[in-house]
């Protein structure tokens, strides 16, 4: 009773760009649906309308980050991530040395 209606969770999948190119490439021709297109490489519609939706952003169709500036974003981020535990490990360490030294 309990499984009934659950679907179990696909393991996630990483695709090449250049797939996700030939997906958008598809789509944008227009002689098949986003549906479509998604239900033939069996895809999730959802993926597919992102992948068109980033592909306009990219080609300056639509306002939005672009896929570059979204992997420096990430990459500022994880730094400054870093960085703020670097700087949290330092006022430890000084905290625990001033108590040491009185």
């Amino acid at each position: 009773m309990e499984s009934m209606g659950k679907k179990k969770a696909r393991p996630r999948r990483s695709f090449t760009p250049e797939f996700k190119a030939e997906i958008v490439e598809l789509c944008r021709r227009g002689d098949r649906s986003v549906g479509q297109v998604a239900k033939d490489f069996d895809l999730t519609e959802t993926e597919v309308r992102n992948w068109v939706r980033q592909a306009q952003v990219d080609a300056g169709e639509r306002d939005g980050l672009t896929s570059s500036e979204r992997e420096e974003l990430a990459a500022l981020r994880r730094e400054n991530r870093r960085l703020r535990e670097d700087v949290d490990i330092l006022k430890r360490a000084t905290a625990f040395f001033a108590t040491e030294t009185r």
